[in-house]
């Protein structure tokens, strides 16, 4: 198991496990996906989390205003901890697995998709049903984005399998079939 997973896996499974025992696994599933958007997108914020300078109070005095009433009660304790545990630099790590772990136990299946333009709900639903196909699930979580540089179509990656269909992929396997063809 690599190191970060060593770190991450037992707050993400404790997390789940405290979430799941007061009934709010749905909410703090939504929670964990939006504070995870702000943290990637944030670099103050997770600067600010990770520097030493700042003491483990001051940062738990910042979670509390910051986040205290945006997130359930045991959500709220996860981010302490975290501080306490000078863990917080792991706050992406931690709700990745956690949201892995509560895919897994509920096979729900994780698909993303890029596309050379926003897709339309039809496009979405279409694709949806193929992706519960191949994963053999009812659920699916999607993960959309526009890429532009695909010119046209879209990826599709779900588990380990990738599905191209994009104009510069098809003009990227033309190029290399006809470098072999030379």
């Amino acid at each position: 198991m690599p190191l970060l997973n060593t770190i991450t896996t037992p707050y993400a499974e404790a997390f789940l496990q405290l979430s799941e025992a007061s009934g709010d696994t749905a909410a703090v599933v939504e929670q964990a996906r939006q504070l995870l958007d702000l943290w990637k997108s944030s670099p103050e914020l997770r600067q600010a989390m990770g520097s030493p300078v700042l003491e483990t109070e001051a940062k738990k005095a910042a979670i509390t205003k910051l986040f205290g009433d945006q997130v359930s009660p045991t959500f709220l304790n996860l981010l302490k901890l975290l501080a306490d545990r000078q863990r917080i630099g792991y706050l992406d790590a931690v709700l990745e697995r956690f949201l892995e772990l509560h895919r897994d136990q509920n096979q729900i299946a994780l698909a993303t998709v890029r596309s050379a333009e926003p897709l339309s709900e039809e496009q979405l639903a279409r694709i949806t049903e193929q992706v519960k196909a191949v994963a053999g699930t009812d659920q699916v979580e999607m993960i959309t984005s526009v890429d532009p540089s695909l010119i046209g179509g879209f990826v599709l990656k779900v588990g380990s399998k990738v599905i191209d269909t994009s104009l510069s992929g098809q003009v990227r396997r033309l190029g290399l079939a006809l470098a072999k063809v030379s």
